[in-house]
């Protein structure tokens, strides 16, 4: 028995939910989100609850089952309250700009990289080097931020380049002299 799976998902108050065969909408006041939800699984909006079933237990119809409850979930949650990821930069003369929608990164290369926000993304830059990440949907905020993540990963030795604020680089002794 998938336990995630079968917890029914509270529809919150402003957010309007419709199942059309394989497709759910989620309105809400950030936005709409829809998505395609595989066949084996049925989806049903009853007394103000998104219930998720599956027809067996087969293995993948299994697996299915707590991923499209999860999906919707963050669905709900997103129209209602945007995800956010926060991103640290580290380095000397390394820092970030906000220039309209999109993003100009100094980041030691012989020239600026400049990262075009997605639809429906938008960031904030509270200082230079800081960066925040903001969307209704979460996939596409997570997509985004491990996107300009790899422009410069954070190096072990110095501790250089961009980092999720919450991650520990841990760090290498670089090379001893000789004896």
């Amino acid at each position: 028995m998938s336990r995630i799976g079968n917890s029914p998902i509270v529809i919150p108050e402003g957010v309007e939910v419709k199942v059309d065969g394989n497709h759910v909408t989620v309105k809400g006041p950030k936005g709409t989100l829809e998505r395609e939800v595989n066949p084996n699984i049925s989806v049903s909006v009853e007394e103000g609850k998104v219930i998720v079933k599956r027809p067996n237990d087969e293995a993948d119809v299994k697996s299915l089952h707590g991923l499209t409850r999860t999906l919707i979930n963050n669905m709900v949650m997103g129209v209602k309250e945007e995800f956010k990821k926060e991103l640290e930069i580290n380095g000397v003369g390394y820092r970030v700009q906000k220039q309209g929608n999109d993003l100009n990164l100094t980041l030691g290369y012989s020239h600026p990289v400049i990262y075009k926000a997605p639809n429906g993304i938008s960031f904030d830059v509270p200082n230079p080097n800081s960066i925040i990440i903001k969307g209704i949907d979460k996939e596409l905020v997570g997509q985004t931020a491990a996107e300009i993540r790899t422009k410069r990963p954070p190096e072990v030795y110095r501790g250089k380049g961009i980092k999720y604020t919450y991650e520990v680089i841990r760090r290498k002794e670089g090379k001893t002299g000789k004896k």
